[in-house]
């Protein structure tokens, strides 16, 4: 079994709750998604890793770079991959590293295939008004129930299109499994040419419904990683 991996690298994690944590960044290639904000490189090469050519190379930055907090499993979208991550995962944990999985959270039944050999899952809703894409309010809701066995956080995409419809019914979603998941809201950054920022009055109005609705823990979280200008 072998899986499509564009890049693999050690760095600091530019997202979410974990930020600025060292981690090994495993990019596997594809996604079931095409969001307008995402800025991937849809022609990026791949290899094709086996799962013991793949756990050498983490081997080999652990031991080159010093000790990482994790692996972070992202893409694209890892969860395509998941009979290879159920293969390779409880190797990993064998060898003491923690996996993180970075998820658009979309796929709840490859989620459950893997969920006894993940440790952290950072979880995309992934808002319409957002993305452009269609709803996926069932499919979220399916995965942050299997998600929230382990610790997990939300993040949410922002941009000046999002609604505040959108933003209530991701807190609303939240809050069915346990008001105290973490929800990040993350300014998208601009990746073409007109793109705009998101006003930072709509930002608070956001942080505002969140509070009204009793979310135990919102933030504004930015792409740091893109204020550093590394990967």
């Amino acid at each position: 079994m072998k899986a499509e991996v564009t890049e693999i690298f050690s760095s600091i994690q530019g997202e979410g709750i974990f930020l600025g944590a060292r981690q090994i960044f495993v990019r596997f290639k594809r996604c079931n998604l095409a969001c307008v904000f995402c800025d991937e490189a849809k022609n990026a090469r791949a290899k094709e890793y086996t799962a013991l050519e793949l756990m050498s190379e983490i081997k080999f930055l652990e031991l080159s770079k010093g000790p990482h907090h994790s692996v972070s499993f992202t893409g694209g979208e890892p969860l395509l991959y998941a009979d290879f991550l159920k293969a390779f995962l409880p190797g990993l944990k064998k060898k003491r590293f923690t996996a993180y999985l970075e998820t658009n959270g979309t796929l709840p039944d490859e989620l459950a295939k893997v969920i006894d050999a993940v440790d952290i899952i950072a979880m995309d809703f992934k808002l319409p008004s957002s993305t452009g894409e269609k709803a996926f309010w069932d499919s979220h809701r399916e995965f942050l129930k299997i998600a929230s066995k382990k610790k997990v956080f939300v993040k949410a995409i922002v941009t000046p299109k999002t609604t505040a419809v959108d933003v209530q019914k991701a807190i609303s979603i939240i809050k069915e499994s346990r008001k105290s998941i973490p929800l990040i809201l993350q300014p998208a950054t601009p990746v073409r040419a007109g793109d705009r920022d998101i006003d930072k009055n709509r930002l608070l109005k956001f942080l505002e419904i969140g509070s009204k609705n009793h979310l135990e823990n919102i933030r504004v979280i930015p792409q740091v990683h893109k204020m550093l200008d590394v990967k």
